[in-house]
């Protein structure tokens, strides 16, 4: 593993962004010098980077980092009598989408080790994401705990339901539970080309690239359907260009990340010939986000985003999870050695 993935590897491993109890905070406030809460759905995203980590390099340590963090989802988080993940741990809120990247962490140690405690917890989530938040052909984003009742609906694209949930349903796929799947699937390509730009302000265009990337990732498991190969080769033109006009503003990390991560896939998949000049810049992008602090609590990790040249304050753990894979990905498909097996993206 060559050396900028390495560091982010220490970074997730000892920066304390994984505290004692295995859960992982949602970012380290630099300007604040202390970690944001503690995230069920950080936590789900770090099990699966550890698990990426730990298919790179082989350290043992990855994958204990990865088994506490499924301890800590499987034993902390989940709350049994509501059959839900809370955002945080007193929140009184749960996520469609938080769920959704949960049980795709705990399937993917499942897979691993076939301990079957991630794969029950992932089952009963799963089947909760389906009983509880399904709603007239969509799927409420944030339902009130423990009533279940939805959240109402606002202008913000994480408070409606939209493509960017088709990402999140890929943990049915992960179950071999298709139907679900294919519901949000349905919707997400009737409603995606309204999804971008969506607002006038440029720098919530950005947040909502990194929204509507997530759309795209969703689409990989039908890359070989005709609707679908034409969203992803559109969606994937569509993303680089509003990066390119805002970045200058505003730019986040994991878009890039996850900009260049679809593009491998797509051409692998055979939707979308590899734009290389634009891949090689995407990838020069990313390193760019990674943090040279001598500081061990940010050393090693990746910013969350840059304003008008400036870092903002937020060493993220999902960033660097994204940007760790991109580089990663990027170097294996530059050796000829890329799988575009869905089931590997973080």
């Amino acid at each position: 593993m060559f050396r900028d993935l390495d560091r982010a590897g220490r970074w997730l491993l000892t920066s304390g962004i994984q505290d004692t109890s295995g859960g992982v905070a949602r970012y380290y406030r630099s300007d604040l010098e202390r970690n944001a809460p503690v995230s069920a759905e950080i936590t789900g995203y770090a099990l699966s980077a550890f698990l990426c980590l730990h298919h790179l390099d082989g350290a043992p340590e990855y994958m204990e980092a990865a088994v506490r963090a499924a301890r800590f989802l499987t034993r902390s988080a989940w709350d049994a009598a509501a059959t839900a993940f809370p955002f945080e741990l007193s929140s009184g809120l749960a996520y469609f989408f938080d769920t959704g990247i949960i049980v795709r962490g705990l399937m993917r140690l499942w897979r691993e080790t076939h301990d079957p405690e991630p794969l029950e917890t992932a089952r009963a989530s799963a089947r909760a994401m389906a009983a509880d938040f399904a709603a007239g052909g969509v799927f409420h984003p944030i339902l009130k705990l423990p009533s279940k009742q939805p959240l109402p609906y606002d202008h913000r694209w994480s408070m409606e339901p939209g493509c960017y949930q088709l990402k999140a349903a890929l943990g049915w796929l992960e179950l071999d539970s298709a139907g679900p799947y294919e519901k949000v699937l349905d919707y997400s390509l009737a409603g995606e080309a309204a999804f971008l730009p969506g607002d006038p302000d440029r720098e919530r265009v950005m947040d909502r690239l990194h929204a509507y990337s997530y759309f795209l990732e969703g689409l990989l498991p039908r890359a070989e359907r005709p609707e679908c190969a034409r969203a992803l080769a559109r969606g994937i033109g569509r993303v680089a260009t509003h990066l390119r006009e805002i970045a200058p503003v505003f730019a986040r990390s994991d878009v890039y990340a996850q900009l260049l991560r679809v593009r491998l896939y797509a051409d692998r998949l055979g939707v979308l010939r590899l734009d290389r000049a634009a891949a090689e810049e995407e990838a020069a992008a990313i390193a760019a986000f990674q943090c040279d602090a001598a500081d061990p609590r940010m050393k090693g990790g990746f910013w969350f985003g840059r304003k008008r040249g400036e870092f903002l304050p937020y060493v993220n753990p999902v960033s660097t999870a994204f940007c760790v894979q991109a580089l990663a990905l990027w170097q294996t498909y530059k050796e000829g050695r890329f799988d575009p097996d869905w089931r590997a993206l973080i």
